[in-house]
């Protein structure tokens, strides 16, 4: 079993990496393997909007990073996303990402259905809802079974590293990766 996690965050070390790391950390200890994935190491275009994915469970529109990525998300078991919050929603990266992500699904039906998922979010100030929330209703539109946690997925923190301090989110985190993994392996049985 796989786990593919997102990076949203254009700083590959930063906050939201953190949380994708400590998530991880509980899913690996289930024995479910997981890669950690950084949308910024392939810079990504928004959707076209031409759907000539049609029938090919791809983008074929634009040449970037978007396929290899979006392959990790159709192999892998389960899918964790996690985004900085950038004026109140997911980075650029990330929109990007989801947009593209939720037409291929939209043509081609089934692609993600019934895998397991969660999105996180490394917030400053506020706005932190609104982004778990935009990337909850990709998953939850493509199929995608939601694990929860004891409160919203999001830890404080505005310099890489600050997210450490927020004692609370982070054994959330921790919670998130567990129930996480309870939740892969019963959709697998």
């Amino acid at each position: 079993m796989r786990l593919a996690a997102f990076n949203g965050s254009s700083r590959k070390q930063g906050n939201t990496r953190i949380l994708l790391e400590t998530v991880c950390e509980e899913v690996r200890k289930a024995d479910i393997d997981c890669k950690i994935i950084s949308l910024a190491a392939a810079p990504l275009r928004g959707c076209l909007g031409c759907f000539a994915c049609r029938g090919k469970a791809r983008c074929v529109a634009i040449d970037d990073g978007f396929n290899e990525c979006f392959t990790d998300m159709l192999e892998a078991d389960g899918i964790l996303l996690g985004s900085p919050v950038y004026s109140a929603d997911v980075s650029a990266l990330m929109k990007a990402f989801l947009e593209r992500a939720g037409v291929v699904c939209a043509t081609n039906p089934g692609l993600l259905r019934h895998k397991a998922g969660a999105a996180v979010a490394a917030v400053r100030r506020a706005g932190g809802l609104t982004a778990v929330d935009g990337m909850n209703h990709f998953l939850l539109n493509k199929e995608v079974a939601l694990a929860g946690s004891t409160y919203w997925n999001m830890v404080y923190g505005k310099d890489p590293g600050d997210v450490r301090r927020d004692d609370e989110g982070m054994r959330n985190m921790r919670n998130l990766g567990e129930n996480l993994a309870w939740l892969m392996w019963r959709l697998a049985s």
